[in-house]
């Protein structure tokens, strides 16, 4: 199983997606595909995501039973952590301050 999940994509990014998965609610990608059409998706997604963020997430044999990845300007963060990837916030920029991410 393989879910993308794509925020501010362009639509020719989003077009491309709904070529290979099925979307199933708006910038929301699912599909059971081989890790080497995954891997083209990812290479695709992250050429043309632009000012956007995504995240994929796929089933593989680890302790949590799937994987992810991320791009874009995004406050979640992978981390690992023991052999095991979480999720980690970057602090909210205070008020008047740009973000750096």
């Amino acid at each position: 199983m393989l879910v993308i999940v794509v925020e501010n994509a362009p639509p020719r990014l989003r077009g491309r997606l709904g070529v290979w998965l099925t979307e199933v609610r708006a910038g929301v990608y699912v599909g059971n595909l081989s890790r080497r059409v995954r891997e083209m998706i990812w290479s695709q997604v992250e050429a043309g995501i632009e000012d956007g963020n995504a995240v994929m997430v796929w089933s593989t044999n680890t302790e949590s039973g799937f994987d992810f990845l991320t791009v874009g300007k995004n406050r979640r963060i992978p981390v690992e952590l023991d052999g095991l990837k979480l999720v980690s916030f970057l602090p909210e920029p205070e008020e008047g301050e740009k973000s750096g991410w």
